[in-house]
């Protein structure tokens, strides 16, 4: 069976993942099978030509994980995962969560987004252990 997605300009979210990446590719299988990602575009920025669309070039889509909304709003980073697990039944507990507001302000996307640029580094060495361990 052919796996059908919509083109990115008519999908509620446009995700940008780095498909050269085994924790990337890893973590966004996962996220493909989830319900509600039949409304979503995936596009693999590792490879030359990607459709990036405006306010996004080829070296900052590998460097942090982005996605775009209908409202054609880019988003980056841990505040882009809350958008992504909003987009997605099962996960949108975790995105209302990080998107939760505090005084006016999303108070857990701080310590998300330190957290998410601390891995950043460590992608390489993370795939490489999971790899060993046979978890991707």
């Amino acid at each position: 069976m052919t796996e059908r997605r919509p083109p990115p300009d008519a999908a509620d979210l446009t995700v940008y993942y780095d498909g050269g990446c085994p924790l990337c590719r890893a973590e966004i299988g996962h996220y493909r099978k989830s319900r509600g990602a039949e409304r979503l575009a995936f596009v693999d920025v590792s490879g030359e030509g990607a459709a990036l669309g405006p306010d996004l070039d080829r070296a900052s889509a590998l460097r942090r994980f982005h996605v775009r909304g209908r409202d054609q709003k880019l988003t980056d980073g841990a505040a882009a995962f809350a958008r992504l697990w909003l987009a997605l039944p099962g996960w949108r507990w975790l995105g209302r969560l990080l998107s939760l507001r505090v005084f006016g302000r999303r108070l857990l996307l701080v310590p998300a987004e330190a957290a998410y640029r601390l891995s950043l580094p460590l992608r390489p060495f993370l795939a490489r252990t999971l790899r060993r361990l046979r978890l991707i």
